[in-house]
């Protein structure tokens, strides 16, 4: 970078700035948005396209720079408009930006499509005084287009790879290049979206905070679908207050998004409840079976001293419960069948110059050039246009009653009321299954490295709308332990 100050502040404190850390600059005069902007901007020429390549970011917002002037320029006049304003923050790919950048789920087939308008997301990010500076890649069609797609791999955007070990560790998925991006010091945060992990996997595994918020809290309008019942996006920060700052921007009513009308309280101030004795007094229940036979012995000590650490900040630890249904066998007829008419409503709305208008039109595009588009098929695509579409069938409707009772009422519901419990700590996103079947809220918390460097993450799920309790938890966890620490990137174009 030419600029010598700025220059030291990419590799010096950019990698490990906070939201409030930025804010703090750009009032003082110490810097301004945009050059925040530019500097994220190199630090995305010299390590995400070369380096270790992590290929975490699709696409530049061209009118980022301006944004950021503009923004820079209201400060100086009124002052800003909160904790967001002038803040970089990246979105995924399948998140509607009513600009001059593409919306494509990852996918070749959609590299033309231009939303006509905002996301519900992107429009409260704008208005909150953020810069959207670009979207990120991401397991293409959110990881529901064939069982064998790699984490992070899209036609259109290649292999995301970990900054924590490129190549060596996986990535997660399928918000894959905003777990990547965050962390290796892009932007300042990132928005991603989950089904069922998509959020709490790839923070996890990028050593990152993630929530994955209860289905409604925030508006699913003008993002790409997978089912109407269990999609949502969510903040992915380096921190629990950055992550609270960005889901209380987020949260609004929606009158398109009927789910967002179900919020009792729809106007919460997340930061209110990051509080340092956060998890004094909290009843949390450790689900092991069969959560933590699913990683190493030493990620398990890893968990061992997690557990450890939330009873010495004083929170009641019942060391091991059961889930309901946990060991059980789930069906995804629900999704299967939800894609469908989600995804078609979606492509239906659509500009001219899309020809995909229907998931049937993308099976054919996606046939016509295998070689590209077909590296790993379309099984999930293929199966999920045998169905009607209508979701009129017995098995959709017995399926969706019989996830909404095993994983609310009869499960997570039933544990947390017979143990009088707050909140339930597994591993990673092992256990996001039954609160994405459920619409329930989880956030993941960077829990400590193997000797090899490969993170671990701490995930707490609590009831529908329960968000501030999980942030008490996060943040006590967070600050009594401290352990994310930036990862280390090489700028050698051999570094692989």
């Amino acid at each position: 970078m030419n600029h010598p100050k700025l220059s030291k502040l990419v590799e010096d404190w950019l990698p490990n700035a906070t939201m409030e850390d930025l804010q703090v600059a750009m009032e003082n005069g110490a810097v301004t948005s945009k050059e925040l902007v530019l500097m994220y901007l190199h630090r995305i020429s010299q390590y995400d396209k070369k380096g270790p390549t992590l290929n975490s970011v699709l696409e530049i917002n061209p009118d980022a720079v301006f944004i950021a002037e503009a923004l820079d320029l209201e400060r100086k006049k009124s002052g800003a408009r909160g904790p967001l304003h002038g803040v970089p923050v990246l979105v995924k790919d399948n998140i509607d930006t009513g600009d001059n950048m593409h919306t494509s789920a990852g996918s070749l087939a959609l590299e033309h499509h231009v939303a006509a308008e905002d996301s519900a997301v992107a429009s409260q990010l704008r208005a909150a005084g953020a810069v959207i500076l670009g979207k990120t890649n991401m397991t293409e069609w959110a990881n529901f287009m064939t069982e064998k797609m790699p984490n992070g791999y899209s036609s259109r955007g290649g292999q995301v790879l970990n900054p924590y070990g490129s190549g060596q560790f996986d990535v997660g998925g399928s918000s894959s290049g905003s777990g990547s991006a965050v962390a290796a010091g892009f932007a300042a945060a990132a928005i991603g979206t989950e089904t069922s992990g998509s959020i709490l996997s790839p923070a996890s595994s990028n050593s990152v905070v993630g929530i994955k918020p209860t289905v409604g809290l925030i508006s699913r309008r003008g993002i790409i679908p997978i089912s109407f019942s269990q999609d949502t996006a969510g903040p992915m920060t380096k921190t629990v207050k950055d992550a609270a700052i960005l889901l209380s921007a987020l949260t609004a009513p929606d009158e398109k998004d009927p789910a967002t009308l179900t919020n009792p309280d729809p106007w919460v101030d997340y930061t209110s409840f990051l509080l340092k004795e956060g998890l004094n007094g909290m009843r949390i229940g450790v689900a092991r079976d069969p959560y933590f036979t699913y990683f190493s012995d030493e990620e398990g000590l890893i968990m061992e001293e997690a557990i450890a650490s939330l009873r010495e900040q004083g929170a009641e630890v019942l060391g091991s419960i059961d889930i309901p249904y946990a060991k059980d066998s789930w069906d995804y007829h629900t999704l299967f069948y939800e894609f469908k008419p989600s995804l078609n409503a979606y492509l239906r709305n659509t500009s001219s110059s899309v020809p995909i208008k229907s998931l049937k039109d993308l099976i054919a595009y996606n046939e016509k050039d295998s070689d590209k588009m077909l590296q790993f098929k379309q099984t999930v695509l293929e199966e999920s246009e045998k169905y009607s579409g209508t979701l009129t069938e017995e098995e959709y409707i017995l399926s969706r009653e019989k996830d909404i009772y095993r994983s609310r009422e009869a499960g997570l519901d039933a544990v947390m009321e017979e143990h009088q419990l707050d909140a339930i700590v597994t591993p990673n996103n092992f256990g996001a299954g039954i609160p994405a079947k459920a619409g329930y809220p989880s956030i993941t918390v960077p829990g400590g490295y193997t000797k090899e460097g490969k993170p671990v993450g701490v995930t707490f799920t609590a009831r529908a709308f329960e968000e501030g309790t999980l942030i008490k938890i996060a943040y006590g966890y967070e600050q009594a332990t401290k352990h994310r620490r930036a990862p280390i990137l090489q700028k050698l174009s051999s570094q692989r």
